[in-house]
């Protein structure tokens, strides 16, 4: 067995027992998309080897594919740890307060996605690889800025590193910082040696935010704390301004509100 093989199964083995981890502490109750999306990398890990052994013609087409479905996981894991963080008011809040919190972060990838075509994918010709690389790179950086917006907000949302939340963020952010780094120095001229090994290291950054996350969970998860009163005054006029904005534009356009809204 060489390097590399090894380097897999050891990587394969931790990520299982993390999600054994999750299962034992019940994760499913406040992070079943989380959960959800590290069954996923397993498995589609899984796949991406079994293909690469016996049909590598098809490898770049299943990965493809998978990256695809690893975004989209992504971004609901985003969506959740957001909704998650709002647990404090979240009864205060209209039901559609998730779409809109979905819709803002769909939005801030729309707003990365042409900068993310930047010349540091000068070196990819194919048509697929360039869109490969965007979405791989525009998924990154909006990780990327969610952690720093939670971390940097913590205090305001009573957050902190024992909370599950901003674990699951920093082990997003940290992969992500070393997967656009990897990009950058690929976009310079190595040559392909250089190259392959630059590949590498983006999921060792993986495996180092699956170890953290494994000694954030097996740890007792912090009691959630309230908001402040003047943070949750602020998020309830937020979110009564949206909702007065809803009612003003249902009535211009002569559609009644539906009373379930909230």
């Amino acid at each position: 067995m060489n390097l590399e093989n090894a380097f897999w199964f050891a990587y394969i083995g931790v990520e299982a027992a993390f999600v054994g981890l999750l299962f034992y502490k019940r994760a499913w109750r406040i992070l079943p998309v989380f959960l959800s999306y590290c069954i996923w990398d397993v498995l589609s890990n899984l796949a991406a080897y079994g293909v690469s052994l016996y049909a590598p013609s098809r490898y770049f087409g299943v990965v493809f594919a998978e990256t695809v479905i690893d975004s989209a996981l992504l971004f609901c894991v985003l969506v959740e740890l957001a909704w998650s963080v709002l647990r404090p008011i979240r009864a205060s809040l209209s039901r559609r307060a998730l779409i809109v919190v979905a819709g803002l972060i769909l939005l801030a990838g729309a707003i990365i996605w042409p900068f993310a075509a930047s010349s540091s994918l000068a070196h990819i010709t194919s048509r697929e690889g360039i869109l490969y690389a965007q979405l791989q790179q525009t998924v990154s950086i909006l990780r990327i800025l969610f952690f720093l917006m939670l971390a940097g907000g913590s205090q305001l949302l009573s957050i902190g590193w024992r909370d599950r939340e901003l674990q699951v963020a920093t082990g997003l952010g940290f992969y992500s910082l070393v997967s656009v780094a990897v990009t950058m120095l690929q976009a310079r001229q190595v040559s392909e040696p250089q190259f392959f090994h630059l590949t590498q290291i983006a999921p060792a950054g993986f495996l180092c935010s699956i170890l953290y996350w494994f000694v954030s969970f097996s740890q007792k998860e912090a009691e959630r704390r309230e908001f402040s009163p003047q943070m949750q005054s602020f998020l309830l006029t937020l979110a009564g301004a949206a909702h007065s904005t809803r009612v003003t534009l249902s009535s211009s356009t002569g559609k009644p509100q539906n009373r379930n809204d909230g």
